[in-house]
């Protein structure tokens, strides 16, 4: 579709999620956070970050010297935008094959499943 927002890559996404944490930060601010999870390098950030600002997924503040960078769209936009590609993709557009996946991939909580029970609840109503 014209005008959406290309689907960040793995690389990007770790971008981003530094950027959702912190807010808003210089490529030094990133590169501080991802070097302390793996070796990064700075330059290569910076790039990653140059080509994030050319696809809109990110904006750049360039006011002070140090350029500073935030997320274009609000982390759940990002999930609602993966998880509509993902459930296309993989599951065929079937919810349901996406949420019997996503709970035997991983042991789910007695905690999130009630929350899933309560978010369906409120589907099934209309309120969601």
């Amino acid at each position: 579709m014209a005008g959406e927002l290309p689907k960040p890559t793995d690389a990007e996404l770790e971008i981003l999620t530094v950027l959702w944490s912190i807010g808003s930060g210089t490529v030094r601010d990133v590169h501080t956070v991802i070097n302390q999870r793996r070796p990064a390098e700075y330059s290569t950030l910076l790039k990653f970050m140059q080509i994030m600002t050319e696809k809109g997924l990110v904006e750049v503040d360039q006011t002070e010297r140090a350029h500073v960078y935030r997320a274009a769209r609000p982390r759940e936009f990002t999930q609602r935008q993966l998880a509509g590609d993902l459930l296309q993709r993989v599951f065929g557009g079937s919810a349901k094959g996406l949420f019997v996946g996503a709970l035997s991939a991983q042991k789910t909580s007695k905690q999130e499943l009630a929350e899933l029970r309560k978010l369906l609840d409120e589907y099934r109503r209309g309120q969601r």
